[in-house]
C-alpha cells in the first residue's frame, strides 16, 4: 500500500509540473494553438512553433490534422463551447430574457478584463487570415450568428416581447456587444462595455 500510494503522489506532482501530460496529441495541439493563435496571432503562429509547444511529433500533428487551417477550426470549434458556457454561467443568476442580456455585458468586462483587452478571437482571426481560408471565416461566422441568436432567444423569454420585435431590439443590442468588445481592446478599459450596457438597458426598459 506504501509503494502505491507514493506512485500514487508522484504521479500528482508530475501532473502538477506538467499539466499538458494529462492530454493526448490531440489536445495538447489545440490546447498550444489555442494559446499562441490567440495571444500572437494566426499568421504569426507557425506549424513548426504548434509542434515544438505542444511537445508532439510532427508526424503524430498530421495523423489528427491536414494543416494549420484545420487546427484553427479545432481552436475555434473548442473556443466557441467555452466562451458561451462562461457566458451562460455568468448570467445564471438572472432570471428575466431581458436580465440576461443585460447581464452579458458583465460578462464582457469579467473576460476581457481577464485576457489583458486582447479582444475577441474571431474578430482577431479574421482580420489577421489569408483570403482562401474559408473554413475558418465560416466558424467566425457561427459562432457571431450563434451570439446573436442567443440574444434574440433571450429577449422571446419575455411575455411581453413579440418575435419581430426580439428580432429588431436583438439586432441592436447584438451591435453595441460587438462594438463595446471592439472599442474596449483598443481603448484598454472597460469605459466602452459600461457604456454599451447603460445603451442596452435604455433599448430594452
Amino acid at each position: 500500500m506504501l509503494i502505491l500510494y507514493r506512485l500514487v503522489c508522484l504521479f500528482q506532482i508530475l501532473i502538477y509540473i506538467c499539466p499538458m501530460i494529462k492530454l493526448g496529441v490531440k489536445e495538447r495541439i489545440i490546447e498550444t494553438s489555442s494559446d499562441l493563435f490567440y495571444n500572437q496571432g494566426y499568421n504569426q503562429t507557425g506549424i513548426n512553433q504548434i509542434i515544438a509547444e505542444a511537445g508532439v511529433a510532427k508526424a503524430s500533428m498530421y495523423q489528427h490534422f491536414r494543416s494549420k487551417e484545420d487546427i484553427a477550426v479545432a481552436y475555434l470549434i473548442a473556443r466557441h463551447g467555452m466562451w458561451m458556457g462562461k457566458l451562460e454561467a455568468c448570467i445564471s443568476k438572472d432570471s428575466s430574457g431581458k436580465g440576461k442580456v443585460i447581464g452579458c455585458f458583465n460578462y464582457l468586462i469579467e473576460w476581457l478584463t481577464e485576457v489583458d483587452f486582447r479582444g475577441c478571437g474571431w474578430q482577431n482571426i479574421i482580420t489577421d487570415l489569408p483570403c482562401d481560408h474559408v473554413k475558418i471565416k465560416d466558424q467566425a461566422k457561427y459562432h457571431k450568428n450563434e451570439l446573436r441568436r442567443w440574444v434574440h432567444d433571450q429577449l422571446l423569454k419575455d411575455e411581453n416581447v413579440e418575435s419581430d420585435e426580439a428580432k429588431e431590439l436583438g439586432d441592436q443590442v447584438f451591435i453595441l456587444i460587438e462594438g463595446a468588445i471592439i472599442l474596449s481592446q483598443i481603448q484598454k478599459e472597460n469605459w466602452p462595455i459600461t457604456a454599451a450596457k447603460n445603451a442596452c438597458i435604455k433599448l430594452l426598459n
